[in-house]
């Protein structure tokens, strides 16, 4: 068998896709003249009920547009200690947006607003200012767990009431809306920018998005120049992202079932540590018990055709999507405890 669940942005264009990209009518979209670029735009700034929205290649790019009109440089983002704009954006904040992180330990990539108010910086000059909050919803590292909206709203509130802008890293909010039901505007609405990404779980090839006030959208149209991510003919993944939300956002709870019946399969094993509490949309993460090479381990299922991704020396992650089915799940859980056994 062949099972990749190293990631959800493994996924291949379907043949519907590929069929909108090819029918694409483009334009030059640094000059705003991209039709599909501006209708995919205008359709997410209504999904968030936000004024616009600017697409863009990469969710890096994305999440560091944000931070770098939100804050000036030399200023201070608080974020949960695992957040990916500290752990898997290769030092972006420091080298592209020019800030700095506040990382605070969270419960399953949780902090609370009673945290938030401790962190935040007493108004010396000595001190970095605190500018922004980001929160990651739902959160890669502590295995695409959800940050409950009421918890979000108390934060939102404090940070109104003390001049900070709120950051949300939604590049998995597609699954955090449908794992609960709560529409993506609702989401949204506590924040002054938002980032969504098209190239996980909902299987675009390429592109993210970034959504808040018109004149959000202006600077960050500026910083994506500066950052390099200015595309002309963008309409053709444009029309992938498009296709990617017309018809697989709501497939996404197929992804969260798949997700727990393998967290539920191989935390059978007595060489694996899994936290069935955390397995709340399609990610799962397992901490080999023996302390284990999580590398050598997807090393050897590698050879058996079930690819995992290590995240840490003895933890490691599996991710479905739409290309990995039931009986793909069932069958690669199985290879995960067999091959344990056998070391």
């Amino acid at each position: 068998m062949h099972a990749d669940l190293r990631s959800d942005t493994v996924t291949l264009p379907v043949e519907g896709m590929r069929a909108a990209m090819a029918a694409a009518e483009v334009g030059d979209d640094v000059f705003g003249e991209d039709p599909t670029v501006n209708r995919l735009q205008a359709t997410i700034a209504a999904l968030l009920n936000k004024e616009a929205a600017l697409f863009v290649p990469s969710g890096t790019m994305a999440n560091q547009i944000c931070l770098s009109v939100l804050a000036r440089p030399g200023e201070e983002v608080i974020c949960e200690q695992g957040a990916h704009i500290i752990n898997f954006e290769s030092g972006a904040m420091a080298r592209l947006s020019l800030v700095q992180p506040k990382p605070l330990p969270g419960d399953r990539g949780v902090f609370t607003v009673e945290q938030v108010r401790e962190a935040v910086r007493p108004g010396h000059y000595y001190y970095p200012r605190t500018a922004v909050i980001a929160i990651e919803n739902t959160h890669n590292l502590a295995g695409g767990t959800l940050f409950p909206l009421d918890e979000i709203e108390r934060i939102a509130g404090f940070a109104r009431e003390n001049g900070l802008r709120m950051h949300l890293d939604g590049a998995r909010l597609w699954n955090a809306s449908v794992a609960t039901g709560i529409a993506l505007e609702d989401y949204a609405r506590s924040f002054d920018s938002v980032s969504l990404c098209f190239s996980k779980g909902l299987g675009a090839p390429v592109g993210s998005i970034v959504a808040g006030s018109a004149d959000f959208i202006e600077q960050a149209h500026l910083r994506r120049k500066q950052f390099g991510g200015g595309m002309r003919q963008a309409g053709v993944l444009a029309a992938a992202a498009l296709y990617a939300v017309e018809n697989h956002f709501q497939r996404l709870e197929e992804d969260h079932a798949n997700a727990r019946l393998f967290a539920e399969i191989v935390s059978q094993s007595p060489a694996l540590r899994v936290d069935l509490d955390t397995v709340q949309t399609n990610i799962v993460i397992m901490d080999l018990v023996n302390g284990g090479s999580a590398e050598d381990l997807c090393t050897r299922l590698r050879d058996r055709g079930v690819w995992l991704v290590p995240m840490g020396q003895s933890k490691l992650r599996a991710v479905t999507h739409l290309n990995i089915d039931r009986d793909d799940v069932i069958r690669a859980a199985e290879l995960v405890t067999e091959t344990l056994q056998k070391q």
